[in-house]
Formats: C-alpha cells, sequence, structure tokens
C-alpha cells in the first residue's frame, strides 16, 4: 500500500511577524496540513513559539496542525498542545524513553495523532523499534534542529530507506514524515526513500508563490511515485 502524499508548509520560514498569514498561505495553497515547529532553546539552539500561538492560529484554518516539539520536557507540555487545536503531535526519541512514550500515546488518546521524531544522527532505539504499531506518523529529521532554511543532509537519505522499510514491515498505517531541507531538486529523491509527508519551510516560503510552490512539490512527488 502507498501511503498518500502530503505537503506540509513549515511557517517557521515565514514570516515571523505575519504567521496567520502564513498559515493561510499554506491553506489557499492546497497544502495538506501546516507544520509548527515548537522549539524551546534547551533541545535546540532556537526559541519560537508556544502554545498560545498555536492556539491563536486554529482560529486561522481548518488544515490538520502538524506540531513538532522540540522540548526537553514534552510530558510537561503536551497537554497545553493538545488543548490549543494540535492534530499531531511529534516527540523526540532522544528524550523519551519506553515508559515516557507509553505515557505520551495514553495522553494524546484517539483524538491526536501521535509522531516519533529523530535527529539526522539518532539511531531509532530498540523501544521505538518495539513500539512501531503504536505510531501514526516517524518524523526523520535531515537538518539538525533549530533553524529554518537548511539544506537537506543527503548523507540522511540510506537512514531514511531503511526506516521506511522498517516501517513498513511494522505496520502500513504510518506515515513517514520528512523534515529539513524539502525542495524541488531532492523531494523526488525523499519520497523514493519512502517519505510521504513533506515538510518543506524555504521550499514553499522562499519561492514568491507558495501556492505554486506546493503544486509543484506535490507533482514532483507524485512522479517519484509513479515511477517508483
Amino acid at each position: 500500500m502507498r501511503r498518500e502524499i502530503k505537503i506540509a508548509p513549515s511557517i517557521l520560514a515565514g514570516d515571523l511577524g505575519h504567521l496567520a498569514e502564513a498559515v493561510r498561505l499554506a491553506d489557499h495553497g492546497g497544502a495538506d496540513q501546516v507544520h509548527l515547529d515548537v522549539i524551546d532553546g534547551h533541545f535546540a539552539p532556537n526559541i519560537t513559539f508556544g502554545a498560545g500561538t498555536v492556539k491563536a492560529l486554529r482560529k486561522v484554518s481548518d488544515l490538520p496542525f502538524d506540531t513538532h516539539l522540540m522540548l526537553s520536557d514534552p510530558l510537561k507540555y503536551a497537554p497545553r498542545f493538545i488543548e490549543a487545536g494540535s492534530d499531531i503531535l511529534s516527540f523526540h526519541a532522544e528524550v523519551l524513553d519506553r515508559s515516557s512514550f507509553a505515557e505520551l500515546r495514553t495522553l494524546l488518546g484517539k483524538d491526536v495523532k501521535m509522531g516519533l521524531a529523530i535527529k539526522p544522527k539518532t539511531p531509532l532505539p530498540q523501544w521505538a523499534q518495539e513500539s512501531l504499531d503504536k505510531l501514526d506518523v516517524l518524523l526523520v529529521m535531515t537538518v539538525n534542529p533549530g533553524f529554518s532554511g537548511q539544506e537537506l543532509d543527503v548523507t540522511v537519505l540510506p537512514k531514511l530507506g531503511e526506516l521506511s522499510s522498517l516501517v513498513r514491515r511494522v505496520s502500513e498505517g504510518v506515515d513517514i514524515e520528512v523534515d529539513g531541507g524539502v525542495e524541488e531538486s531532492n523531494v523526488a529523491e525523499v519520497v523514493r526513500r519512502g517519505g510521504n509527508i513533506l515538510v518543506a519551510g524555504a521550499g514553499v516560503y522562499t519561492k514568491g508563490d507558495a501556492a505554486r510552490a506546493i503544486k509543484s512539490l506535490r507533482g514532483k512527488a507524485l512522479s517519484a511515485m509513479v515511477v517508483k
């Protein structure tokens, strides 16, 4: 079974003074969901925005909110992002273990999808491999977390392919999300390696026409699926 291609513009690459407009551009431009990068300044070297901002942006669009929590203490803050209207919450494997993962899975319940994120150099922990059937999304970072506009690290692509194959053996229902430097020039290879949720920040918001950029990314992604 082939997973559906989904384009998820990351508003961190938009105009930070007009985040609501960045969400609208994604919505009106034909995106499938909106990617929200939440960074606490401790897990990664940047500070972005919190649950209050997510709640305010929730009024702007009905698209699924894909909230990527780059936080050192996700258990403390996850309830706030659920209340704020997140539809998907992704937590980093680097700050979890089997017990905290299970606690978060229970907290999210059936209404919020659960994602597990890993940095480029992080191997998938054994406890996570044994919990893939409890995931909705595996988020593979192709840049180090912190800042928008980085180039995709092509050395992560073999890892992406390996993880995609591992996930397919366990559950066809788990989406593979790829976050970091996804552009027209590399999206086909990302899809061929198994990615189907494509996070694009600069790949959407720096192109002058967000709708055209989204359409182009989708077209190249779908073409890669056809020839796979």
